[in-house]
């Protein structure tokens, strides 16, 4: 077939040598001018030409490229105008290019305007910009690939795909709030991977709805206990997936009509929740098969593998669709701190091109303040105390002078009031940094967000738990290790990381620094995940399960054990936890005969029917309705025998309390029932090489007492102190080795640390998750609908407070909850035995408490009172 002259054209412009050349040069000019290099000359530039390539690239009409091209037209434009600012050709041409891109918010950005070259032009134009309308918010524009992404949200199934900046969750929302607005009678849910992301997604969905979410009878909800569920409203659920397991288990009869899947690409993760996601896929299908399900991706080519988690799914029903177009551009610069030397990636020639090099050694503080004095930084760290060195010696080593305000200086503190007076975290503050690890109160976490949105925080420093959970507005990312933890990053992980940097509301593009601090290693390693272009993704059943770990579940099945053998021997226990869900899941849809599911399709060439039905003899006795993953049959009949015995909750005392000892007794049976020690061996199961006794279930019972009790954090730190204090030689953790605890401010700091993580993985997911199946086990022993004693409740709300917990389950963060408690003649209104809220808490003057007042008086208005 013959092509046409733009066909031709756009085929072969990515390897025109001239074009290639110019941005080159754009690309050096610019970096000499981030870097301060008065010593290399600039390259001179032919602006004409670099602006009629950009301007030809922003038309494309490629079939393939088309996306690509308008990025890098986008690109192009925006660092001519940051090295040209005054020249008013690039303004010009900035209109006519992002016009061509679609991109409206850049068009406000840069308060740029252009109709069109002819009057048939600029219909065209008004046309298009009419059709980008978002339909729920007539002053909004949707991006080209954002507007076809919402017009396919509606099918049965469908995965989709896009950059980490295009604004996949924006879609979503907007998509929800059409659906509101036109009064329809739905459930929806959006699942995200992290707690951090529930709050962010329902704040902005309440700042999207305000009073429209009471107006049109929709209910929030955050939690499996919200009290709204006992009432009969349309619900929008934000909860993770394990948090939607559980409440579709305790809530059998609500039926969604659209699950939306956020940051879907964590269903190929090898992180051993991701089998939740086919649990929860599963259940919904089996409840309500016209439930549209909706996955939603960061950069991978191939969004329709995600569609296999649904495989009664006809053909007809199912969509996907890749996109590539972003909004923002990243320059990426590789600094090696051994040689001094700066190159920076340019990815039309998919080399590295060689920049500068500093005169003397450099260090990594020293190359932050360089560059980002003035700027929103984002530094991100494999480790926590990685991350916590790094705030601390780029705060006290390169930041002088700095003022902090107001709202600084009472977060300072709150964290040494709330937390601890010794935690390095409000030293650093002081300064304009923060790092941001582990669990954090909501509220002093919220307000870190803020100040780094509002700029008076300059610089976080972060592991991945920030960077995957909360969105923020950074124009400089510095990348200090090509490691996520101990493991090496993927290129899913890498490129979602990059694109989180660069502002649409403040600059086309953000900067990328990959910082080598070990030549032979980092070098290489980046110059990999630059080159090298997202590989199609794999489930998790295929990536991260064998097939020899396959046929050892079925033998293990076969022979009634459900315990699993290590296999291979050197299995790491993230990868024995996911296989050993897997296997949970599989004896469930064996036994229940669920041959639809995605996890029964993943060994059904390795099942006969004589291997099913010696699996369904070993396990006859065992119910076929029980959905919990997190549980395995073994464990459940040795609870069950075990309740049935006598075991219950231990007491609390008249103050809510309950003793140490009995606690550490009551949690030492329960590793023997729920076999810690096999399941759990990092942490609720970790047994001393020397004595081989439970070494860090005494410490987690110190951390439990207190949190169970309502006590703030402070108090629970000092608890967890204290303890070390009595325990030196339980030690803590530097560089990989055990240290004996010395009460130096270095190891307070580190116990803080460990005890803020644990309260998040070991005390509100490991221990709640026990806890929870032991409350349900024993209700239904002793058939009883509510357990006085629900030490479940005491975990998950952290208080035994009855009127705490009341103020949680309407939404109340545990530490706004404790403060309105505190404040309670000030707040509070008691009115034929119901709680009202005072309407005045929303003129509160602590600003945590009063922005959480303000978006749930949005969501339960009945709450509140005059």
């Amino acid at each position: 077939m013959v092509k046409t002259f733009g066909e031709s054209l756009y085929e072969d412009i990515d390897h025109n040598e001239y074009l290639k050349e110019l941005y080159n040069d754009i690309l050096f000019n610019y970096s000499i001018a981030l870097f301060r290099n008065n010593k290399s000359i600039p390259k001179d530039i032919n602006l004409n030409h670099a602006l009629r390539f950009a301007d030809i690239l922003s038309k494309s009409i490629h079939p393939m490229k088309s996306e690509k091209h308008k990025m890098w037209a986008q690109e192009i434009v925006a660092l001519l105008d940051f090295l040209y600012p005054n020249d008013c050709r690039i303004r010009y041409y900035i209109g006519s290019i992002l016009s061509s891109a679609g991109n409206y918010q850049g068009l406000e950005l840069y308060k740029a305007s252009f109709g069109g070259t002819d009057i048939w032009d600029q219909i065209y134009n008004e046309y298009i910009r009419e059709l980008m309308k978002v339909p729920a918010d007539s002053e909004r524009y949707f991006f080209k690939s954002q507007r076809l992404i919402y017009n396919c949200l509606d099918r049965q199934y469908f995965s989709y795909s896009g950059p980490t900046s295009m604004g996949k969750s924006f879609i979503m929302r907007m998509f929800l709030k059409e659906h509101v607005l036109q009064k329809h009678q739905k459930n929806f849910a959006i699942l995200v991977p992290t707690k951090a992301l529930i709050n962010e997604v329902s704040s902005k969905i309440i700042e999207d709805l305000t009073d429209n979410l009471s107006k049109y009878d929709y209910r929030l909800i955050t939690s499996a206990g919200a009290l709204s569920l006992q009432q009969k409203h349309n619900f929008i659920f934000i909860l993770t997936p394990e948090r939607l397991l559980y409440l579709l288990l305790d809530n059998p009869m609500i039926n969604l009509d659209y699950l939306f899947i956020d940051e879907a690409h964590k269903i190929s993760s090898k992180d051993s929740r991701s089998p939740f996601y086919y649990k929860v896929i599963d259940l919904i299908v089996r409840k309500n098969n016209n439930t549209h399900i909706i996955f939603s991706s960061p950069n991978i080519p191939n969004p329709g593998i995600y569609l296999k988690l649904i495989p009664q799914a006809q053909t007809d029903t199912v969509f996907d669709l890749a996109t590539y177009y972003a909004p923002v551009s990243q320059t990426k610069y590789l600094v090696d701190l051994q040689d001094r030397s700066i190159r920076i990636y340019s990815e039309p020639n998919n080399a590295m091109l060689d920049v500068c090099s500093f005169r003397r050694d450099v260090t990594l503080s020293e190359l932050i303040f360089l560059i980002g004095k003035n700027s929103q930084n984002i530094v991100y760290c494999n480790s926590t105390s990685k991350a916590v060195s790094g705030a601390r010696e780029y705060a006290e080593n390169c930041i002088k002078k700095y003022e902090p305000n107001s709202q600084i200086m009472s977060l300072v503190r709150d964290i040494k009031n709330e937390i601890h007076g010794d935690y390095y975290l409000a030293e650093v503050l002081e300064k304009g940094v923060a790092y941001h690890i582990g669990y954090l109160p909501s509220n002093i976490r919220m307000r870190i967000e803020e100040l780094y949105k509002q700029g008076d925080i300059k610089t976080i420093f972060c592991t991945s738990t920030l960077v995957e959970g909360v969105n923020l507005p950074a124009d400089n990312l510095f990348i200090t290790s090509c490691r996520n933890g101990m493991s090496n990053m993927t290129a899913v992980d890498f490129k979602n990381l990059i694109g989180r940097v660069g502002r649409i509301e403040y600059n086309l593009y953000g900067n990328v620094f990959l910082v080598a601090t070990n030549r032979q290693m980092d070098t290489k390693k980046y110059e990999e995940l630059l080159e090298k272009e997202i590989p199609a993704q794999k489930l998790s059943l295929y990536s991260e399960l064998t097939r020899p770990q396959k046929i050892k579940i079925i033998e293990c099945l076969v022979a009634g054990n459900i315990e699993l053998l290590r296999y291979p021997k050197s299995q790491s226990e993230d990868n024995y936890s996911l296989m050993r869900k897997f296997a949970i899941i599989l004896l469930r849809d064996i036994l229940s005969s669920n041959e639809t599911s995605a996890v029964y399709k993943g060994f059904f060439d390795l099942l006969d029917e004589q291997k099913i039905s010696k699996i369904k003899e070993m396990f006859h006795a065992q119910s076929q309705d029980d959905d919990d993953i997190n549980i395995s049959t073994d464990q459940i009949n040795n609870l069950t025998v075990a309740i049935a015995k006598g075991l219950k909750y231990p007491d609390l005392n008249e103050h809510g309390q309950v003793d140490y000892n009995t606690l550490v007794s009551f949690l030492e049976k329960l590793s023997s029932i729920f076999k810690w020690d096999k399941y759990e061996v990092s942490t609720l199961g970790y047994r001393t090489k020397k004595t081989q006794q439970l070494g860090k279930l005494r410490w987690y019972a110190v951390i439990l007492a207190q949190w169970m009790t309502g006590n703030g954090l402070n108090l629970i730190m000092n608890a967890a102190i204290e303890h070390k204090q009595q325990n030196p030689k339980s030690g803590v953790k530097i560089d990989g080795q055990i240290i004996e605890y010395n009460n130096s401010r270095e190891h307070k700091n580190i116990v803080i640390s460990s005890t803020l993580n644990a309260i998040e993985d070991v005390i509100l997911f490991r221990i709640a998750s026990y806890f929870l199946r032991f409350s349900l086990e024993y209700k239904k022993h002793h058939k009883i609908e509510k357990l006085q004693n629900d030490w479940y409740e005491y975990v998950e709300y952290g208080t035994t407070n009855l009127f705490t917990i009341f103020l949680q389950r309407n939404g109340f963060s545990r530490e706004t909850s404790t403060y309105i408690k505190k404040h309670r003649c000030e707040f509070i209104v008691e009115t034929e035995g119901d709680y009202r809220i005072n309407n005045r808490i929303l003129l509160c003057t602590n600003e945590g408490v009063r922005k959480e007042a303000e978006d749930i008086k949005y969501n339960i208005p009945e709450l509140f009172i005059d």
